[in-house]
């Protein structure tokens, strides 16, 4: 029974090894490597890079609302030669005749025409100019919602790389939980055997054993969950996201070591979105304003027309109609205006200044936002910070707590249920230490992120 009982447990043992996240076996993932990654493959902001691409387009294309229109036409027409005199709307469905007889003619006469036709808005007053800062300024915007992305990106996976770095922490203090449980059944064993003890030790002992390898496979399956989740959107393996256990360490040497004294709140890509949408609703009201200017249009023509009718009104055979008999020009300089444009100027800018007054309200939100975020983060960092300093006492204490009473209860000097307690105690001050330097990283990293110096903390430690 003994045997039977020990190749389980040594089972149990090896099925456990195999799900620990290999960490210690493979190269780690430094968080400047994975959100270069996630720049590169990350689905959205590829998707997004193609939206900036259209929006450079539609900017050269906008370059284009100013070149001239020059319309070359020819045509042959055969039909009869009849018109009435008087007014009418043609409609564009009307062709053209020139000939007002006395009475019916049937015959049909053949003609061609030949027309070059030349048309420039020479000068609108600054219309076109306000189109391509429009389209210039469209293409700011999603140039700064790309950037927002990015921000919300780098935001996540820096959470989530943050959270893979606790996660394997608390998987190592589970293992080492799962080992302390599996020294404790040991020397119960040995001692219920010898009688020192009651059996009933024992099953309180597999009972926390199996608690501590529950919590074990949970905790792997949350870390395998957020590896992932990293993997969708850095185009890594899941195997390959491996956190660099040091990354706390070398925050807090750095914020030691290292104070930045300049921030870049203004350049933040909240505030930059913002900004160009404001910028582009000033943009647009200038439009309208200049979209219901009047045009000046310079405009020419030549034209050549053939027919098979003749000066003296004599229809010809048909092949006369082929060839240009005549030749005309025209050149002239023309202005447009509509007088009912005033009106609806008027209440399209309302429309248009309404948004503008919008943005400029949602600029100020956001800045207002960030300054609040920023002193929140500060006053985190500091409690952070000292709780940094007093966590290490605390875990001391629990671990010399644990030792003494395991020491007691192996020399049948205390109970199981007071073991049970320190060893508790010591498992939450081995979380709350993890916890303390997750949360640690977590308002470091936010604060950067606040004041947009994310690169130059990762430069840092790095360095």
């Amino acid at each position: 029974m003994f045997h039977f009982r020990k190749m389980r447990w040594l089972c149990s043992w090896l099925l456990i090894s195999f799900c620990v996240p290999s960490a210690a076996q493979q190269p780690v993932l430094t968080l400047k490597e994975l959100l270069i990654h996630v720049d590169r493959n990350a689905p959205s902001l590829v998707a997004d890079s193609a939206a900036i691409r259209i929006r450079q387009a539609q900017e050269v294309a906008t370059r284009g609302n100013s070149l001239p229109s020059l319309k070359v036409n020819y045509q042959v027409n055969a039909g009869t030669n009849n018109n009435m005199p008087g007014g009418y709307f043609s409609y564009g469905i009307v062709p053209g005749n020139s000939r007002v007889r006395i009475e019916d003619n049937a015959s049909t006469a053949l003609g061609d025409l030949g027309i070059a036709a030349f048309d420039w808005e020479v000068y609108n007053f600054g219309a076109y100019e306000a189109q391509r800062m429009v389209a210039s300024s469209d293409l700011h915007v999603e140039q700064a919602r790309f950037g927002q992305s990015r921000y919300e990106w780098h935001a996540y996976t820096i959470e989530n790389y943050l959270q893979l770095l606790r996660l394997n922490e608390l998987v190592k203090i589970q293992l080492q939980t799962i080992q302390r449980n599996t020294e404790i059944r040991r020397s119960i064993q040995a001692q219920a055997k010898s009688g020192i003890i009651a059996g009933v030790d024992t099953s309180i002992a597999v009972a926390e054993l199996s608690r501590a390898r529950l919590n074990y496979l949970e905790l792997s399956n949350q870390y395998r969950q957020i590896q992932l989740g990293l993997s969708a959107i850095s185009g890594l393996t899941p195997d390959l996201l491996v956190p660099d256990t040091a990354l706390a360490a070398k925050l807090i040497l750095f914020n030691k070591t290292v104070s930045i004294q300049e921030t870049d709140t203004a350049h933040h890509p909240n505030i930059e979105l913002y900004k160009s949408m404001y910028r582009n609703s000033l943009d647009k009201e200038r439009l309208v304003r200049k979209s219901y200017s009047p045009k000046i249009s310079l405009q020419g023509a030549v034209w050549g027309r053939g027919s098979s009718i003749s000066a003296s009104d004599e229809f010809r055979s048909l092949n006369k109609g082929l060839g240009f008999e005549r030749g005309n020009y025209l050149v002239g300089v023309g202005i447009t205006y509509n007088v009912f444009d005033f009106k609806r100027r008027h209440m399209q800018l309302s429309v248009q200044e309404a948004s503008t007054e919008y943005a400029k309200r949602k600029l100020d939100e956001q800045r207002s936002l960030l300054v609040l975020g920023i002193n929140k983060t500060d006053a985190d960092l500091q409690t952070a910070l000292q709780r940094l300093e007093e966590i290490p006492h605390l875990l001391n204490a629990a671990q010399a707590a644990y030792r003494q009473k395991f020491s007691l209860y192996r020399n049948g000097l205390t109970n199981i249920v007071e073991l049970n307690a320190a060893q508790n105690t010591l498992y939450r001050a081995e979380i709350d230490y993890t916890n303390a330097h997750y949360l640690y990283c977590k308002v470091l990293f936010q604060k950067a992120l606040n004041e947009h110096v994310v690169d130059e903390v990762l430069n840092n430690i790095l360095n």
